[in-house]
């Protein structure tokens, strides 16, 4: 086993399961979420101040760490790589609804403060040509999915309807709804993953 000196004993086996993480290993994907889920979803939470988005956020956080764990290094702590992503994912996403103002004073999970980047509001040509083959690729993988798949996710992220809405809409428990989503989630990330050479 590396020592890092620089990294406090808790980030050390973060780094541990980072590495068996990139080798494939489902269990250490999972110890990391299990010790990081809660802290990233009250900061977003913060954040955004909305449970739904929260619970999006989170997920989408975690999705875009281990896509990329191959990146993270142990110059600093897992934590607050994690922290990072988490916090410019939802940066990106108040943008997105404009005139909310975010604090950019952060610190993670061991309290180490860090900036977050936050990217240039304006596309570039090149990068909206991009934005829309990438909302095409997204729209015609959707259409792969199961009808009540497709409907969820339609409903959630093309059509922005809250979890309440979807749920009156297509006349399901709120908990279903939820269940569900995350599911159609999972799938897409899955196929998405295969086409990602493509994205």
């Amino acid at each position: 086993m590396v020592d890092y000196p620089n990294l406090s004993e808790k980030a050390q086996k973060d780094y541990q399961l980072v590495l068996k993480a990139r080798e494939g290993d489902q269990k250490a994907y999972a110890s990391l979420m299990s010790r990081y889920k809660d802290s990233i979803y009250y900061m977003v939470l913060k954040m955004v101040n909305n449970f739904d988005d929260a619970d999006d956020l989170t997920i989408e956080a975690f999705g875009k760490a281990f896509k990329n764990i191959d990146q993270y290094s142990p110059q600093f702590a897992f934590s607050t790589w994690l922290f990072k992503i988490a916090t410019n994912n939802s940066i990106d996403f108040l943008r997105k609804k404009r005139g909310i103002t975010v604090s950019l004073d952060r610190t993670d999970d061991e309290g180490n403060e860090y900036q977050p980047a936050v990217p240039d509001v304006g596309l570039t040509p090149e990068e909206t040509i991009i934005k829309n083959q990438k909302v095409d690729i997204m729209r015609s993988v959707v259409k792969t999915l199961k009808p009540r798949y497709r409907s969820l996710i339609e409903l959630r992220y093309f059509k922005e309807y809250s979890y309440e809405e979807i749920s009156q809409e297509m006349e399901l428990p709120l908990g279903t709804v939820k269940a569900q989503l995350f599911r159609a989630r999972e799938l897409l990330l899955n196929i998405l993953e295969k086409k990602s050479e493509k994205i």
